[in-house]
């Protein structure tokens, strides 16, 4: 049905008035932004009574924060309400024809389907780990490969005809085949600067940001509204991104890579903000839903597929500062804990609690305060990423 709506509006003439305006991509992105938003907030309430009818509530760990005890039941899996306004807007208000919208709403499905199963076993067998870590983590690296295997061709071809004849060159030359420039390592905040990857080492590049972003939002989301709100800036910058990348002047000018098809992602980004503040509405403090599994790890997935697309993961990781430091402080703890009980026969710890943002809880700070203030530190690294449009 929405399919056919979204080829019923693309297949009118542009004579018929008022339709010429829909041929424009920023109006289009604003539309997209405005349908998830209003999805968003109508749905959010019959979401929320029909998971909290359906006893799926959030069940908090034993070493959890003592504050968050009284949090415990609160509808979790969230996340549903941001990919069904992601959804339906983006096949709403895209060109159905874009494959790089098709491969990122792929992983984002892909990813919050992982998510789902994660946060199905944590509610309906009582088990606040879930999926296994090894067993999410395969099922995120096949999603991660395949993506980068499809990315690493089409980067630089229009058409998907031409990625096929692409990977079947890359295959015939004994996986030997150099990619073009575009492809290569983007250097932010210098003029030109890229270095060439080859095809297994972009391949490497996609799959680790695709696969870490998820994971990193995913740790970060450990607070009411701490993660959706850096989400929505970060995919809103990225989304500028996607506009000078997908516009052959505005690449010239700004000398980045046109990547032809990219700037139709400003529709996704436009209905992730969206979605996102609708979510917020009801997920800031004190937290009506938690957007669980199946939303951080989407939202995650789909950040860092855009930013590869639009040859950004560098300045990814500078506007997701908040991200890549949460979990960096996983990685840090976990590894000294196993090092110092290997070596000491006592585990010792760097923060007095992981994630970064439970040891600032720990240091006296309000959970409020956590988190406006790690929405400001991320408003600060979007400035700085967007700089790098000019600063080069």
């Amino acid at each position: 049905m929405i399919l056919w709506l979204s080829q019923w509006l693309q297949g009118l003439s542009p004579e018929f008035g008022f339709m010429r305006v829909f041929q424009y991509l920023t109006l289009r992105a604003l539309m997209a932004a405005m349908t998830a938003l209003l999805i968003g907030l109508v749905a959010g309430p019959r979401v929320i009574r029909m998971l909290t009818a359906l006893k799926i509530g959030q069940p908090i760990r034993g070493y959890a924060m003592q504050t968050h005890l009284s949090k415990s039941g609160t509808p979790t899996m969230g996340g549903v309400l941001i990919l069904l306004a992601i959804t339906v807007s983006t096949l709403l208000w895209f060109d159905l024809s874009n494959r790089f919208v098709w491969i990122v709403l792929a992983v984002t499905l892909a990813m919050g389907a992982i998510g789902w199963v994660d946060d199905w076993r944590k509610v309906v067998n009582k088990d606040p780990e879930g999926m296994r870590s090894r067993q999410k983590y395969f099922l995120q690296s096949v999603v991660g490969l395949l993506a980068a295997l499809y990315l690493v061709f089409s980067i630089s071809e229009n058409s998907n005809a031409r990625v096929f004849e692409f990977f079947i060159t890359w295959v015939q030359s004994g996986f030997s085949l150099d990619l073009p420039p575009k492809a290569g390592l983007l250097v932010p905040f210098f003029k030109e600067v890229s270095y060439p990857l080859g095809v297994l080492g972009f391949m490497v590049l996609t799959y680790l940001v695709i696969v870490g972003a998820s994971n990193a939002v995913n740790l970060t989301d450990g607070l009411d509204g701490l993660a959706i709100m850096p989400v929505i800036m970060v995919g809103s910058a990225l989304g500028i991104f996607a506009y000078v990348t997908g516009n052959a002047v505005y690449a010239r000018y700004l000398l980045f890579p046109h990547i032809p098809g990219s700037g139709e992602l400003l529709v996704f980004c436009a209905a992730m903000a969206g979605a996102g503040l609708a979510f917020l509405w009801f997920n800031t403090y004190p937290a009506q839903i938690f957007m669980g599994d199946v939303g951080a790890l989407a939202l995650g997935g789909a950040l860092g597929t855009i930013a590869v697309i639009v040859r950004q993961e560098i300045v990814l990781a500078i506007m997701g500062g908040i991200f890549v430091v949460e979990a960096i402080s996983v990685m840090a703890q976990v590894t000294w804990f196993k090092y110092t009980k290997r070596r000491y026969g006592e585990g010792r710890r760097i923060l007095k609690m992981a994630p970064l943002h439970h040891h600032f809880e720990k240091s006296g700070w309000k959970e409020t305060q956590v988190v406006v203030r790690f929405w400001i530190i991320t408003m600060l690294l979007c400035l700085v990423g967007l700089a790098t449009l000019k600063l080069r």
